[in-house]
């Protein structure tokens, strides 16, 4: 019979070392094949999502753009009516101003030249001067505090 030396336990052990090594290396990879399969899915599956995304998004911008240049348009043509309303008021003011100050005037003289004539008629109300709740004429006000 064959006896087994030590030599020969210890290389058995080694090779039942190494295929259990091996073994576990086997699982490990082909789960990491796996994930890297899912992961290779995954990163496939978000690009064709995405790519309508930014075309979607793109479009968007152009269109937000677009609507940029109609409101600038629509201000400068704002800014360019408010400097000609305010270029002909100045107009009107000074071309119209100073004879409608005169007309104004001329007619305020006539009514108070006419309106002279009638206050003439009635006699003049006495003015009243109100203190604590009472009615009481400025002549007799005057002489109290005379």
């Amino acid at each position: 019979m064959h006896t087994v030396s030590g030599g020969e336990v210890a290389g058995i052990l080694v090779a039942v070392f190494w295929a259990i090594l091996v073994s576990f290396l086997a699982v490990a990879l082909a789960r990491l094949a796996q994930t890297l399969r899912a992961t290779t899915k995954l990163v496939a599956d978000v690009t064709d999502q995405a790519v309508p995304l930014l075309a979607d998004a793109s479009s968007a911008v152009r269109s937000a753009q677009t609507q940029i240049d109609r409101v600038d348009a629509i201000a400068s043509d704002v800014q360019e009516v408010t400097s000609n309303a305010s270029a002909l008021s100045t107009t009107v003011a000074s071309t119209f101003g100073g004879p409608l100050v005169k007309v104004a005037a001329f007619g305020y003289g006539v009514r108070r030249a006419l309106g002279g004539r009638k206050e003439e008629a009635p006699a003049k109300a006495s003015r009243r001067t109100v203190i604590v709740g009472r009615t009481v004429s400025r002549r007799s006000a005057r002489g109290k505090r005379d």
